[in-house]
């Protein structure tokens, strides 16, 4: 039986050792092995780096072009009760007069 722990990515077991490093065969994940492990994936932070959780409120730092539309998000617009998501844009939100969208979350401010 292998003592070695389980891959804190995508929790297989079949981990092996690579000189300092563990590595996962089957999601080539690679961590040290005095490293904790992970607890949710990753931190998502604002511009100033700040950790964002959801239900946060947050205000955007810049004007934003809405894609596929002549709607901008102006600077300064405050979006509360954002949810936290994986992926290119990191934040759902809905903001007044435009709706449902995505942010990144390098584009906004914890209010």
């Amino acid at each position: 039986m292998s003592t070695l722990p389980p891959c804190p990515k995508c929790q297989s077991e079949f981990t092996y050792e690579d000189g300092p490093m563990l590595v996962c065969p089957e999601c080539a994940h690679e961590w040290a092995a005095g490293e904790p492990a992970e607890t949710g994936g990753k931190v998502i932070k604002d511009s100033n780096g700040n950790p964002l959780a959801d239900g946060d409120t947050v205000t955007v730092i810049k004007d934003l072009k809405v894609k596929g539309s002549s709607l901008v998000v102006k600077r300064g617009t405050k979006v509360k009760n954002i949810r936290l998501t994986d992926g290119d844009h990191d934040i759902d939100c809905k903001i007044d007069g435009i709706g449902q969208m995505g942010l990144k979350s390098e584009f906004v401010k914890k209010a």
